[in-house]
């Protein structure tokens, strides 16, 4: 059981984990510097929600073999998945510029220029994706995904109150002001993306999972989903203990790891610094994937990492073009990176109650799913949580 564990794993972890990604720990990192403990229980409230997403997304790529944006066009039709795509490659190409951004901003707190970094990076992204096969990749992106484990690191270097953090993950606060609630809904987009559903499901067709795997994979997935609700309130955690009661501002994870140094000492900024590099390496590798995935299997053009440049021109040109723009547009002086991510992030919260409404008309339809449509249980829980995004 455990070598076939084994073998199923990589999809769930790696699409969770793209999701801690340099826009998300600037998020988490905010929370935590301007309110303290206070915004953790909302990580531990939108844990089941995030696992029953991911899980859906799962068994459909597990039961049909295609993926989600194949299935909304069959189910749909054209036009409705015309929008979608847009919405999708035009959100998750300005997330990659955030990628890029913190890439920079790590690789700055190093000593290292982003004329330098950025482009080195780029490349390094291009060739791992394009040039390698599904196996190979994936190896990789998980390897980029155990480098979380210096969140946790850096947490417990911090010396939080942990009675303060247990309390404050079970005790619901609302701070009644607009920044707090600008907060919680980007803690909610930035917890439960769009594109990783698109990601985990076009990961699960491409690795061949099937039904009969599932019983297996979908650990894989609900594993993947709550640890990284967990290294997010280790990232909470850290910057509300350093930075909060220090009165310190940030608008950025790039911002929380310099802060962190002279109060928390230089381990704790080179910890938070490497988690900010490997986070925005894997989100800026898996983003391009996830929109050049989305939109052929969209328009039923070839796609897939096996798939050379001449079987697959669209998906090969589309993620190189996601990749090469990323990479230019953080180059240009002047730029407003906070105001990009920010848009990125309003437009992932506008996709996703459409595509979370588009997932469960198809994950309830048996005419696609067979026997292994939602329970009632979870069609409650799913529905509350559209409601409640």
């Amino acid at each position: 059981p455990l070598l076939a564990l084994l073998g199923v794993i990589g999809p769930g972890i790696i699409a969770a984990s793209a999701g801690n990604d340099a826009g998300g720990i600037s998020t988490y990192s905010v929370a935590g510097a301007r309110y303290g403990y206070t915004m953790l229980w909302m990580m531990l409230a939108m844990t089941p929600s995030f696992i029953i997403v991911q899980e859906m997304a799962g068994r459909m790529g597990a039961v049909t073999g295609k993926g989600f944006s194949a299935l909304i066009r069959e189910r749909f039709g054209v036009r409705p998945t015309f929008l979608a795509m847009v919405m999708l490659f035009f959100s998750n190409a300005a997330t990659t510029v955030a990628e890029f951004a913190g890439i920079a901003a790590a690789m700055e707190l190093f000593g290292v220029s982003r004329l330098v970094s950025v482009p080195i990076a780029a490349l390094v992204v291009w060739l791992l994706v394009v040039r390698g096969s599904y196996r190979h990749v994936e190896k990789v992106l998980l390897g980029l995904s155990s480098v979380f484990l210096a969140y946790v690191v850096a947490a417990f270097l911090a010396g939080p109150d942990w009675g303060e953090v247990a309390v404050s993950l079970v005790t619901p606060r609302v701070v009644p002001d607009r920044a707090f609630i600008a907060l919680a809904i980007g803690l909610t987009g930035t917890t439960i993306a769009p594109w990783m559903q698109f990601l985990l499901q076009s990961n699960i067709v491409d690795k061949g999972t099937t039904i009969k795997e599932w019983s297996l994979a979908r650990w894989d997935v609900m594993i993947g989903a709550a640890a990284a609700n967990v290294i997010a309130c280790f990232i909470i955690v850290t910057t509300a203990t350093v930075l909060h009661p220090a009165g310190i501002p940030i608008e950025s994870a790039g911002d929380a790891a310099k802060a962190l140094a002279p109060l928390a000492g230089p381990y704790a900024e080179m910890l938070f610094s490497i988690g900010l590099l490997s986070a925005s390496v894997l989100a800026a590798a898996v983003l391009p994937l996830t929109g050049a995935y989305a939109v052929c299997e969209a328009f039923g053009w070839e796609a897939g990492l096996d798939h050379s440049w001449s079987e697959a021109p669209a998906f090969n040109g589309l993620y190189t073009s996601v990749i090469v723009a990323g990479a230019a547009i953080i180059l240009l002086p002047g730029l407003d990176l906070i105001g990009i991510m920010l848009v990125s992030q309003v437009v992932n919260g506008m996709l996703l109650p459409f595509l979370l409404i588009f997932m469960m008309l198809i994950v309830n339809d048996r005419r696609i799913m067979g026997r292994h449509v939602n329970s009632r249980l979870n069609n409650v829980l799913s529905w509350s949580t559209i409601v409640v995004v």
